[in-house]
């Protein structure tokens, strides 16, 4: 039915997973390397190490993914078979996923300061923010699944 409908729609749904995978695991293992990287000395080998592991994992796949999900969450969202933005798990959805938008960039301001050795904020700080997305992946995940309304 739905392959009538929009023989790509298949299509654009795995791609559209696969980005998602994809930035969640960045947004999962960002803040993780934030944790340790804010426990080594400004200016140290370590330090100097993070700085590439932040900015490659950033800039090269976080980025890119984040790019492609909307793209593709979006032109998911406006075919005719998946329902279109009337559904109200859709609209939750979407804030979740602003929210998560919204925590990348928070994530890359924190890439910035780390590369220019003016970390703000302490292991603990990193520590709680690295579970931050994995709660908003499990409500997002719940919406899409169930949606409950």
């Amino acid at each position: 039915m739905l392959e009538v409908l929009n023989p790509y729609y298949l299509w654009i749904k795995a791609f559209h997973i696969i980005a998602v995978i994809a930035w969640m695991a960045g947004l999962l293992y960002l803040p993780r390397l934030y944790v340790y990287h804010a426990g080594v000395a400004p200016g140290s080998p370590e330090s100097a190490k993070f700085k590439v592991m932040e900015r490659r994992l950033l800039k090269a796949i976080m980025g890119p993914a984040m790019g492609a999900t909307w793209l593709l969450g979006l032109t998911l969202a406006l075919t005719p078979a998946s329902g279109g933005f009337s559904q109200g798990w859709l609209h939750a959805k979407l804030g979740l996923v602003v929210g998560l938008s919204a925590l990348h960039g928070f994530f890359s301001r924190c890439q910035r300061d780390f590369a220019n050795d003016a970390n703000r904020y302490s292991e603990g700080f990193y520590r709680i923010y690295n579970e931050v997305p994995a709660v908003l992946m499990v409500f997002i995940v719940i919406l899409v699944v169930v949606k409950p309304f």
